[in-house]
């Protein structure tokens, strides 16, 4: 029975969230339909529309073309009348991986995770079909396979990844127990799959975080420049709300642009351009008031902007560090280098991912190359980031650092013993840390060193002349 309602559940989940996701895109274009097309306007053309828009904003590329008359009112050229876009609007992306997460957190922490993940993910894939055989647009059409398969699977993978970090920590008694028992089997390489985790997730918020800065920053220094865009567009409030929301959704892409850039490889905004801190080279740039965000020149010197990458790996391969040593986790060094290269390469294997997600193309002829090369921005990435993790992680560590966790440990181990009569009897007072001997106050310690890990001694406190036991 409790399976059955962890499969109702899970499968309510993803229905609210197609439908919250669809609903996001009816109603606005609802509303601008209304006021653009009056009472009268065609109401079955809505429909369509909003399904390839959310199909789109999942990966779906749009394959535009232009209908004749069109092209002989506005004079457009004929190589231009068709094209396609292909940079996904994330915002629509990211919400569904959310909601799958906590989705399938739910149903880890209710004893199901797998029946939970399996159900929410048919429903979603189900409902993915239904909104790709109804939404037909013959002027902008997205591939039909890919249509129902992207939005299902970036559902399933969200709701996989919630599920499974809860099973992992709470245990299932099942499949992902076993594979936790055989990890922790690995004796000093037990703990470094978890940490690997653990680091990119600090990498990712960290390098994310310095993005959004950087599109906040250019918004404040480069903000006249979008306001001249949007009035030398010369749409009224109608254009202007729907040009707004259009580059709303596309705030997240931006992100993943930002990133590429402090990580040195850039981006383009059409063929035979560039946009990173070694320098800018731009042609004609299409009127989108956000590209008015974008530097019109560079100097080497920004390239002082790849420490961040840098100082983002160093700040997980330090909460990594800080995490084992907490847990007296005794790691030699080959544990702890395969933990640095772990975030390394797990961190420019999203960033790839990201990044042919964030870039494609835009429109016809040089627009058809927009966004970062995810080659470049993977590599470039995860070697910064590799580079701060072992600055961290592979240091030897001084000896007042690890005085400073022993009196941590020792304190954690003192209050489990109810009396110094139990341990020591007849000593009048507990021992301190200062009483330890030190044998070379100068010395350098690596990181899980016997020195570091080795269990206290409490005979080593024992009152002068007392027998050991």
């Amino acid at each position: 029975m409790q399976r059955l309602l962890v499969a109702l559940l899970a499968a309510i989940d993803a229905a609210i969230a197609a439908a919250v996701g669809l609903v996001v895109l009816l109603a606005p274009l609802t509303l601008l339909w209304t006021l653009a097309f009056g009472i009268t306007a065609d109401w079955g053309a809505l429909w369509p529309l909003t399904g390839t828009l959310w199909a789109f904003g999942h990966g779906a590329p749009i394959d535009v073309a232009i209908p004749p008359e069109l092209i002989v009112a506005l004079a457009i050229p004929a190589e231009a009348a068709a094209f396609t876009v292909s940079i996904t609007p994330l915002a629509f992306l990211l919400f569904t991986v959310l909601f799958a997460a906590r989705s399938g957190a739910r149903a880890a922490k209710a004893g199901a995770w797998a029946t939970g993940v399996l159900s929410g993910a048919i429903v979603f894939a189900a409902i993915s079909a239904l909104v790709a055989f109804t939404s037909h647009v013959a002027a902008a059409e997205t591939p039909l396979v890919l249509a129902i398969v992207l939005p299902a699977a970036a559902y399933l993978v969200g709701a996989l990844f919630g599920a499974v970090r809860i099973a992992w920590e709470d245990g299932d008694g099942g499949v992902l127990d076993a594979l936790h028992d055989l990890v922790d089997s690995w004796g000093d390489w037990g703990p470094v799959p978890a940490a690997i985790v653990r680091g990119t997730a600090f990498v990712l918020v960290a390098v994310l975080g310095a993005g959004a800065l950087a599109v906040a920053v250019m918004t404040l220094l480069r903000g006249g420049e979008v306001v001249a865009l949007f009035q030398s567009a010369r749409v009224d409030a109608l254009g202007a709300v729907i040009m707004t929301l259009g580059q709303l959704v596309y705030l997240p892409t931006m992100i993943v642009w930002a990133v590429s850039w402090l990580a040195g490889p850039g981006f383009a905004v059409g063929v035979g351009t560039a946009v990173s801190p070694a320098g800018t080279q731009l042609g004609v740039v299409p009127g989108i008031p956000i590209f008015g965000l974008l530097p019109e020149n560079s100097s080497i010197w920004m390239l002082i902007v790849i420490l961040v990458p840098v100082g983002a790996g160093a700040f997980a391969g330090w909460a990594v560090r800080s995490r084992l040593v907490w847990e007296g986790t005794p790691l030699t060094m080959a544990p702890r280098a395969a933990i640095a290269g772990g975030i390394g390469v797990v961190t420019a294997g999203l960033a790839a991912l990201v990044a042919v997600l964030a870039s494609g193309s835009i429109g016809p002829g040089r627009l058809t190359e927009v966004g970062p090369a995810p080659l470049p921005f993977a590599l470039a990435l995860g070697a910064e980031v590799l580079l701060g993790a072992a600055i961290l992680l592979l240091a030897p560590r001084h000896r007042d650092e690890l005085a400073e966790e022993r009196t941590d440990r020792w304190n954690a181990e003192m209050t489990t013993v109810s009396s110094w009569d139990e341990v020591a009897p007849g000593a009048t007072a507990w021992p301190t840390p200062a009483a330890w001997p030190a044998d070379d106050e100068t010395a350098e310690v690596p990181i899980g060193s016997a020195d570091d890990t080795a269990p206290l001694d409490l005979d080593r406190f024992r009152p002068p002349g007392e027998p050991r036991d």
